[in-house]
């Protein structure tokens, strides 16, 4: 199963990740990297493996620069990966046992998240569908990021990826402003009753940061993970601050 999949990969600015990511990506013969102009390392570090096909393109829009890298794959399946996940050897040995039947459209995953390579006992993250049969999937564009619709039956797989992201505060809250302007848009565009709770906790702007650090520390039990869990939940509460900031300056 493992020759009939092609890892794709999107990059902008990522020499913190994208090294270990590759690495552990040696098993496919070919792994496809669109990056949206980096001006760090990370080209540099992506040439260094010989089964890369680096393919750079000016970010527009995160549903169309997964389009262009999924159109450019000529295999069977596709493996839709961040730069910050790792993919672990217990997962590539679960792939190469699969044999999809022929309805069978994607395959989910669930994730561990890990702060500076130690796993978190929970997290926020939710599963994703990461392996698509070509041809039987689409992006769309939700507020500040991707997601996939998947025309097919969609399987779990047993064995979880590691969201790993090695990238400093300083680099995580610059782009949490930019993302959580377009999800603030997409909040005000979308009327209270279809909104889910936590969407509805958001609209509330002074609710969110404190629930989302409440929920993460002692619903999901991070404060036992140590300093790792402490900075997860300290993540989550400035992301929901940067976005109840965005909708005060929209208010009215």
């Amino acid at each position: 199963m493992l020759d009939r999949i092609t890892p794709l990969i999107l990059t902008r600015d990522e020499e913190a990740n994208i090294g270990r990511t590759l690495a552990q990506l040696a098993w496919a013969r070919e792994v496809v990297v669109v990056d949206s102009l980096s001006t760090d390392r990370t080209i540099e570090i992506a040439r260094r493996f010989p089964n890369v096909r680096l393919i750079p393109r000016e970010f527009d829009r995160h549903d169309l620069q997964w389009s262009f890298g999924a159109a450019q794959i000529t295999t069977p399946w596709v493996l839709t990966l961040d730069a910050d996940y790792f993919v672990p050897e217990a997962f590539v040995r679960e792939m190469a046992s699969l044999e999809p039947p022929p309805d069978l459209a994607g395959y989910e995953a669930r994730f561990r998240y890990a702060i500076e390579g130690r796993p978190l006992r929970a997290a926020l993250y939710p599963p994703r569908v990461v392996l698509l049969r070509r041809g039987a999937f689409e992006f769309w564009q939700d507020g500040h990021t991707q997601r996939v619709r998947v025309h097919g039956r969609v399987e779990r797989l047993r064995e979880p990826l590691i969201h790993d992201d090695r990238k400093d505060l300083g680099r995580f809250l610059s782009r949490q402003k930019k993302y959580m302007r377009q999800e603030a848009d997409k909040l005000r565009a979308t009327p209270w009753a279809a909104l889910p709770l936590f969407g509805r906790l958001r609209m509330l702007r002074v609710v969110a940061p404190f629930a989302a650090l409440v929920y993460t520390l002692f619903v999901k039990r991070t404060i036992l993970d140590g300093r790792a869990g402490l900075r997860y939940a300290c993540e989550r509460f400035l992301a929901e601050a940067v976005l109840s900031m965005e909708l005060f300056r929209r208010r009215g």
